[in-house]
C-alpha cells in the first residue's frame, strides 16, 4: 500500500491561487494514474483532474476547472501537483489525491487504490 500525503490547502480570496501537492511514500511500477478529487460539505466526492504515468503525461480535467487548474508531476520527488487559479467559492472543498493501478475511467473514484487524507481549500473573502 502506498501512503499519500496532500499539502498546500488553505484560505484564499476569490480570484486567488493555490498549489496543492501530493507526495507518495513510494512509486510503484504498476501505477497507472494519479487523480485529484474534491468533496464539499453535503456533496459527493467529485473528480477534478488526473495525470497518467505510462506513455507520457496525459491529463484530463473536469469541465468546471479547465483553463484554471493544471495537474503536473515530478518523478524525482514522487509528487503530483495541482496548480489552481482564479478560484471561486464553488472550489471550496477537501481535496484528495489518489492513485490507481487499474485501467479504466480516470474519473471514477471507485477505481483508485490508495487515497490521501485530504487538504482543505476554502475560497472566501
Amino acid at each position: 500500500q502506498v501512503r499519500l500525503v496532500e499539502s498546500g490547502g488553505g484560505l484564499v480570496q476569490p480570484g486567488g491561487s493555490l498549489r496543492l501537492s501530493c507526495v507518495a511514500s513510494t512509486r510503484r511500477d504498476s501505477i497507472y494514474a494519479t487523480g485529484w478529487f474534491r468533496q464539499a460539505p453535503g456533496k459527493e466526492r467529485e473528480f477534478v483532474a488526473a495525470i497518467g504515468w505510462s506513455g507520457g503525461s496525459s491529463t484530463t480535467y473536469t469541465d468546471s476547472v479547465k483553463g484554471r487548474f493544471t495537474i503536473s508531476r515530478d518523478n524525482a520527488k514522487n509528487a503530483v501537483y495541482l496548480q489552481m487559479g482564479n478560484l471561486n467559492a464553488e472550489d471550496t472543498a477537501i481535496y484528495y489525491c489518489a492513485e490507481k493501478t487499474r485501467v479504466g475511467d480516470w474519473r471514477l473514484p471507485g477505481l483508485y487504490d490508495d487515497w490521501g487524507q485530504g487538504t482543505q481549500v476554502t475560497v472566501s473573502s
